[in-house]
């Protein structure tokens, strides 16, 4: 990736415009993560949460491209803890007895095993706790981590409620960098949302971008482009949105697709082009 496929968050960390996006790979995780790497990512997306994501995969992936001459320094490796409800009770990577903020400090200390790192790019919540005060429990270990130099930022994902956000951010002495959401016309496309990230300096990554959009893919408008531009429709899609300040999460185990994810930066829509893809969602 060149330097203008990148951005800077508002905590100073430089992020690819593109994300590969690791969950339910299993055992091909280290060699699709290896793989993603050498085609030229640098941002890749996981979480401790082993019902969904095999964040050891990851590590090794990771590892073995760090022992072929790549620097830590050049990858952006952002993963999660998840909180007790969204794991499998048979396989959960902490202590599921322990108070909320030893149980963000061990999926924290999991995660650096995993991945074979001595720090995160960034810590991500996986999904918003139902109680305000849990909720900011576990925020405030989030922050502890911050503090001591273990994550550059964090971010929080699976937030669909403003108020959640607002109220998330309001409370929050160290400020969310990232939102990560699904993006998808049921929820409609969190404009509400990303209006709000685009005042306070917050980064949306979307997932699920083409798999919910296959309407969107179809368009004239998107196949027309597509035609212009001698791409395909997920390209101008994902071009699109990184045009607009979304960074997407491709999680194609396909070679031919992992270079044409990172092809979209071989070409610019125009302003005009740009909302008449606006006007789809």
């Amino acid at each position: 990736m060149k330097q203008d496929d990148f951005l800077t968050s508002a905590f100073g960390v430089r992020m690819p415009r593109i994300i590969y996006g690791t969950a339910w790979k299993q055992e091909r995780t280290a060699a699709l993560v290896e793989q993603a790497i050498e085609i030229g990512f640098r941002g890749i997306d996981t979480a401790c949460q082993p019902k969904h994501y095999n964040e050891a995969g990851v590590g090794e992936g990771v590892g073995a491209c760090l022992t072929r001459g790549l620097e830590r320094a050049e990858l952006y490796l952002q993963t999660k803890f998840t909180p007790l409800n969204g794991q499998d009770p048979l396989r959960v990577p902490y202590d599921a007895k322990a108070n909320l903020s030893d149980q963000v400090a061990q999926s924290f200390q999991m995660s650096l095993k995993n991945l074979q790192t001595p720090y995160l790019d960034c810590l991500v919540l996986h999904s918003p706790l139902a109680n305000q005060r849990e909720m900011l429990k576990v925020w405030q270990a989030m922050e502890s981590i911050f503090h001591d130099g273990g994550a550059k930022q964090l971010g929080i994902s699976n937030c669909y409620d403003l108020n959640q956000l607002e109220e998330l951010y309001r409370t929050a002495e160290v400020k969310p960098a990232v939102l990560q959401n699904r993006f998808y016309a049921d929820t409609d496309y969190d404009r509400n949302l990303r209006d709000f990230c685009l005042q306070k300096q917050i980064i949306y990554q979307s997932f699920w971008t083409l798999t919910a959009n296959p309407k969107l893919l179809a368009h004239d408008t998107t196949k027309n482009l597509a035609k212009k531009y001698h791409r395909s429709a997920a390209q101008v899609f994902y071009r699109y949105l990184t045009q607009i300040g979304i960074i997407p999460l491709t999680g194609t185990s396909s070679a031919e697709h992992m270079r044409e994810d990172l092809a979209i930066f071989e070409f610019e829509l125009t302003a005009d082009e740009c909302a008449a893809v606006e006007m789809l969602l």
